[in-house]
């Protein structure tokens, strides 16, 4: 008899029919919708795929044979680690597969916020370009050899260094929980601390996980102790960063923009004042949002998937 798993959210046809080859599958791509149905699979399930789902005690309580939780994301702040651990239960993510992608967005927000590039789109596509030209006033600011601080110097920021030091000139500050050396190495990425980190750099990237630790890693403390030059980027967690602390200091002109991909809550409120600032640009958290990046996630967290509740070891285990 194969063993039951739920898939939740939406999952790619391919993938989902290889599941189904090793599982009885109960697929759920809008959960939300049918969440008496989707909590009465659950508890006959052995394993859970899809990402967002917050799993606490509530809800393990309604799935009491659940052997593993698969996470399609890097991030877990989800998942309640201790309490799994305490109950038995493994825990899955999909790190490594998109950090190219990921990276790739980071420079997207950077150069977008320094070039001013969906402010001044919105400039020609209502006509100010026509009636009144380009103005000095609107010009944008460089990317190429300046400092870049990156908070968090995991998979992600190691691969935002390598396009930030080969692509773009950047000299690369880091803070970490530990140093990387690969950075250091590579890319002559320098350790420092947060405060030199943030009186130095003239972009600042923060891309730690989400976790008790880090909330409102970045508030008003930090926004004071960058330059007023500086451009912020948050493609990590919306609550690492204070965000009534952040919108204060690009409305006080303490900073002088943002590049956000995420935010305190999602899908944000069409009343956040961020929205409303042409120094901020903002996307629906999408960091790994390729076709072939989503394949790839979606592929790894299937075989951790399946190895858990076939009693293998899954290819990448958080604890």
């Amino acid at each position: 008899m194969k063993p039951k798993v739920v898939v939740y959210k939406r999952m790619n046809e391919q993938v989902l029919n290889k599941i189904r080859e090793m599982c009885d599958v109960s697929y759920f791509p809008a959960y939300k919708e049918d969440y008496p149905a989707f909590l009465a699979a659950l508890k006959e399930a052995e394993g859970v795929l899809g990402a967002g789902l917050k799993f606490d005690t509530a809800l393990l309580d309604q799935a009491p044979k659940l052997k593993i939780i698969c996470n399609t994301s890097v991030g877990y702040d989800n998942l309640d680690i201790p309490l799994l651990k305490e109950r038995g239960i493994l825990a899955t993510n999909t790190p490594g597969v998109l950090n190219d992608t990921v990276a790739d967005a980071i420079v997207a927000l950077m150069l977008s916020a320094a070039r001013r590039v969906t402010e001044l789109d919105q400039f020609v596509k209502t006509g100010g370009w026509s009636e009144q030209g380009f103005l000095q006033q609107q010009f944008g600011v460089d990317v190429h050899h300046k400092t870049l601080g990156i908070i968090g110097m995991g998979g992600i920021g190691t691969t935002l260094a390598k396009r930030a030091y080969f692509g773009f000139d950047m000299h690369v500050l880091y803070h970490n929980r530990s140093r990387n050396e690969q950075a250091e190495h590579t890319y002559n990425a320098v350790y420092c601390t947060m405060d030199e980190l943030l009186e130095q750099s003239d972009f600042v990237c923060v891309m730690t996980p989400l976790t008790a630790q880090t909330e409102k890693l970045i508030s008003k403390r930090e926004f004071a102790k960058m330059k007023k030059t500086a451009i912020f980027v948050n493609a990590a967690r919306g609550k690492v960063v204070d965000e009534a602390a952040l919108i204060e200091a690009l409305q006080s002109n303490v900073i002088l923009a943002a590049g956000l991909d995420v935010f305190e809550k999602e899908p944000t409120g069409q009343n956040n004042p961020l929205l409303c600032m042409p120094n901020v640009v903002t996307l629906p958290h999408i960091g790994s949002a390729t076709a072939e990046t989503r394949m790839k996630m979606a592929q790894l967290g299937a075989d951790n998937l399946v190895a858990g509740v076939h009693g293998k070891r899954p290819l990448t285990p958080i604890y």
